[in-house]
């Protein structure tokens, strides 16, 4: 019988363990997917965070570090620096890649390090407990915003990726989402790109994700998927922010 879908050979076989309608299961997917057809499982460094984006490290077939938290991306830098033959990514969630590794995050895009950040954005502390993080959106409610995050005391979300477009070292940066089967196959061509980027040599490559969290924000699997829909895709910015052709300050 002629086989017509296959697991990729990018993830090794442990079953994902995931809350019902959480997307990390299909980013995971569409990254073991590329580290096989660009022939790079062997030769890759994943570097996994805290928080729930770091269970990663049971399911990528690939070598894995795992980092203190916000520190993902410090780790990877040194990584790289020391086997610059290797490639090497990280895969964080908005509290840590935004949050306590904010500084790391500017300031490796800043020194134009060769690396590749997948950053999964579902506004909210998934792991412990369902805390407002810096992406929570205007109005949100979480555990420590129980009445909705409100700008005048709590701040502004933060949209990281329109941030970095204007941080020269970074070369790539895209703003994705994985609610529809059209989105994620733009999710996987924003991530073919970032990766080629760094085998090119060519500075910082980041890639956000919109994803969901129905367990912290409290509703099912398919009213998750709508609340990104409606809620997360207007606000922050979508599409290929900042390519090779666009350095310079400039961004579409």
């Amino acid at each position: 019988m002629k086989t017509i879908f296959a697991k990729t050979s990018g993830l090794t076989e442990r079953p994902f363990h995931y809350c019902p309608g959480c997307t990390h299961g299909i980013i995971h997917r569409l990254i073991g997917e590329l580290l096989e057809e660009m022939n790079l499982i062997e030769k890759a460094i994943g570097v996994a965070p805290v928080g729930c984006a770091g269970f990663c490290e049971n399911y990528f077939s690939c070598d894995m570090i795992g980092a203190a938290h916000g520190r993902a991306v410090a780790a990877a830098t040194g990584a790289k620096r020391a086997r610059p033959d290797r490639f090497v990514f990280t895969y964080q969630g908005d509290g840590d890649g935004a949050s306590i590794g904010l500084a790391e995050t500017v300031s490796a895009a800043a020194r134009g390090e060769k690396i590749s950040s997948i950053f999964v954005n579902n506004a909210i502390y998934g792991m412990t407990g369902g805390q407002m993080a810096p992406t929570s959106l205007v109005g949100q409610r979480t555990s420590t915003s129980p009445y909705g995050r409100d700008a005048v005391t709590m701040g502004f979300p933060l949209d990281l990726p329109k941030i970095l477009t204007q941080v020269e070292g970074a070369v790539y940066v895209a703003s994705v989402s994985v609610e529809s089967p059209q989105a994620i196959k733009e999710a996987k061509k924003a991530l073919r790109k970032a990766f080629q980027i760094q085998l090119d040599g060519l500075g910082y490559s980041f890639v956000s994700i919109l994803s969901t969290c129905p367990t912290n924000w409290g509703v099912d699997p398919v009213e998750a998927l709508d609340w990104l829909t409606t809620k997360m895709k207007p606000y922050f910015a979508l599409g290929e922010l900042k390519t090779p052709a666009l350095e310079g300050g400039s961004n579409s």
